[in-house]
């Protein structure tokens, strides 16, 4: 199982920088960071908190580190037109020389939008957007030309070049809904991600390997991703929407032992609960070491 970390937006880029090379420099597997351009409503959180862009960081964070893999945790469809997000990301991937995972999804966050007037439409029109979004992606990706005539996005032999260094560059989507999104996962995805412990990241890639068995597709293809909060010595915190683990460095052990035992390819640290500066990087040492047990 592959582990990486995931430095909150929300922080300096010194220390952002700090952990990226941190995790470069002992042996993680990845860096990913958020899109978002502003904390998400919600108690405990300061709605001014200053956001660093995901775009200008991804294509950073691959210039000054070699190993390790940078992706995008996940690139909002609703406010990154598919044309263009293609060739950033064919852009970040050359810069790291081959080192990118374009993570996407299909947009959530209502004060983002309604600050900067974007619209975020019901969940049917959104989810058909981002379809066609992903058949974007993949046309300006991965073939010469591309035309599409679609109901959101409309190409006429539109080229993006250069093509990535990685052919294909893989694709992530985000999202665990299981009428639809994981249906679109078994599509077009070459990694699926989302939050969750164990017992549902083990249930929700049941009804993914259903979905390929639809389509007549490998489910060992899709790599399956998850994260969740991580404390590694202390209490946890309550009342959070997401799901937390650990709470002290055997607990965690076991942890990251379900997860493996479940089948999971990459779990993805966020930094939040980590502390700061030598404390954070003596956390993710320890980390690294109970995954390597």
């Amino acid at each position: 199982m592959r582990i990486s970390i995931w430095p909150g937006a929300g922080q300096p880029w010194a220390d952002i920088l700090a952990a990226a090379r941190h995790a470069e420099q002992t042996g993680w597997d990845g860096v990913w960071i958020a899109d978002h351009f502003m904390p998400n409503d919600g108690p405990g959180r300061d709605p001014h908190q200053p956001t660093l862009e995901a775009g200008s960081l991804v294509a950073a964070l691959g210039a000054v580190t070699e190993r390790v893999r940078i992706g995008t945790l996940v690139y909002g469809n609703t406010y990154r037109h598919p044309a263009v997000l293609a060739n950033m990301a064919a852009t970040v991937d050359r810069i790291t020389g081959g080192r990118f995972t374009l993570g996407v999804g299909a947009g959530w966050q209502i004060n983002e939008h309604e600050q900067y007037g974007i619209e975020l439409p019901a969940v049917k029109q959104r989810l058909d957007r981002f379809v066609e979004a992903l058949r974007v992606l993949h046309g300006l990706l991965r073939d010469p030309v591309t035309t599409l005539d679609g109901e959101y996005y409309r190409l006429t032999d539109a080229i993006s070049e250069p093509k990535p260094v990685q052919d294909p560059l893989p694709i992530m989507i985000g999202g665990g809904g299981e009428k639809r999104m994981l249906g679109v996962v078994a599509e077009y995805a070459d990694l699926w991600n989302t939050w969750g412990l164990p017992e549902l990241i083990a249930h929700k890639s049941a009804v993914l390997d259903r979905f390929c068995a639809e389509r007549g597709r490998d489910p060992k293809s899709i790599a399956r991703t998850a994260q969740a909060l991580t404390v590694v010595d202390g209490p946890l915190p309550e009342g959070l929407p997401v799901p937390v683990i650990g709470g002290s460095p055997e607990k965690l052990a076991d942890a990251f032992a379900e997860y493996r035992a479940v089948g999971l390819d990459e779990l993805i640290i966020p930094d939040g609960f980590l502390g700061a500066g030598a404390e954070k990087l003596k956390a993710m040492d320890t980390i690294l070491e109970l995954v390597n047990r």
